[in-house]
């Protein structure tokens, strides 16, 4: 399989031969990964379950967990989800990347659709089932929204949303998602919302693609799922534990298939993950902390904020030489959008990722302002 290199291992390429100003000390913008400590009580959950490290998880997930699952969408979602219609999975990654290949490997010629500039384990999973792409390209012009090609969308058998948008902290509302549920039903495609930023919202709680479908009558969630994680919610990436929900005659199949796979979640980490997904408190927390970092981003670079994420899709005039500039002069890692997208999208944008806390955030600021300022 020729997948493209991963953009991180791009980063390190394009800064290889470049030596760092000593005038300052190293940060980096990079990896959507929360710096913020794990709460205490997501971590006593795991070290009070660490003696069962002696016995084999089930592929299906322990009640413990599946519970809190559900507890989470009817907590934080309104709602009343049964077990069949959701599967406990190791994070979200796995799942982006092998869910396509279960779906479609009995598909010909298989079609996939998803945003651009992306996740890459869309584009990597594309390739792994040997799968068309049509991309849903998302740039200024469009306000950064997918627009919808009905032609094109007759032809595909899977798509992708990602709500809110990594890179670009775009968010579709409850009308966007409706119309996007009503197209998989027109044109008979499964549609995934990856929802895994939708808890850092910084004002009003954003709703679900399951939601969306309920609206527009489909209660039973045929065609539609959702993903989410706990990474980012509750600063946990290292548990990686996430979910996959809604339609449960495909989840049905999927779960066979997850069986052969060998991904369960180890049992201590199943009762952390479930402590974290159960309480919704910690998560405000977090919210608060990303709020006060965007209010710092607008004061330093007049940045508005988004409706959600932690990412600043920051428009620069040359993203490749802005990004070695900066890491040159000031020491700072950040993403050149063009790394993330295909056929030009991204180009022009650098993503800032706001994982730090207040201080080190409004440092790392302050270095971008000077590049950009600088001649």
């Amino acid at each position: 399989m020729n997948f493209e290199t991963y953009p991180f291992e791009k980063l390190n390429t394009l800064l290889q031969d470049i030596t760092p100003s000593s005038d300052f000390a190293a940060l980096s913008l990079t990896i959507g990964e929360p710096q913020f400590a794990t709460p205490q009580f997501i971590l006593d959950a795991l070290n009070d379950n660490a003696t069962l490290l002696n016995k084999y998880p089930k592929t299906s997930g322990e009640a413990v967990l599946r519970e809190a699952m559900l507890s989470y969408n009817k907590q934080r979602f309104n709602l009343t989800l049964d077990n069949s219609q959701i599967i406990p999975t190791f994070g979200t990654r796995e799942v982006l990347f092998n869910f396509p290949q279960f779906l479609l490997h009995d598909v010909k010629d298989p079609v996939m659709v998803f945003p651009n500039p992306f996740y890459q384990i869309y584009e990597g999973a594309a390739k792994a089932c040997r799968a068309e792409v049509i991309y849903l390209n998302l740039n200024a012009s469009n306000n950064f929204q997918p627009e919808v090609d009905e032609e094109a969308l007759s032809r595909a058998d899977f798509v992708i949303l990602n709500s809110p948008n990594n890179p670009t902290s775009s968010v579709l509302l409850m009308d966007d998602l409706k119309k996007w549920v009503n197209l998989a039903l027109k044109h008979d495609f499964v549609l995934m919302n990856d929802e895994c930023y939708a808890d850092l919202y910084l004002d009003e709680p954003l709703p679900s693609l399951l939601n969306a479908s309920i609206e527009v009558g489909n209660s039973d969630f045929k065609n539609i799922l959702v993903i989410n994680s706990v990474s980012k919610r509750s600063s946990a990436p290292g548990l990686r534990s996430g979910f996959i929900a809604g339609d449960a005659k495909i989840l049905k199949e999927y779960m066979v298939y997850r069986t052969y796979v060998g991904c369960a979640t180890p049992l201590p980490l199943q009762h952390a993950s479930a402590a974290a997904w159960a309480d919704q408190k910690h998560v405000a927390v977090f919210r608060e902390k990303y709020k006060k970092n965007f209010e710092v981003a607008k004061e330093v670079l007049g940045a508005d904020a988004p409706k959600a994420t932690f990412y600043i899709w920051l428009k620069v005039e040359d993203e490749i030489a802005f990004t070695k500039k900066l890491y040159k002069e000031y020491n700072l890692k950040v993403i050149p959008g063009s790394f993330l997208g295909r056929e030009g999208e991204g180009q022009g944008y650098v993503r800032l990722a706001l994982v730090y806390e207040v201080d080190k955030t409004k440092e790392c600021l302050k270095r971008v302002k000077q590049c950009l300022e600088s001649k």
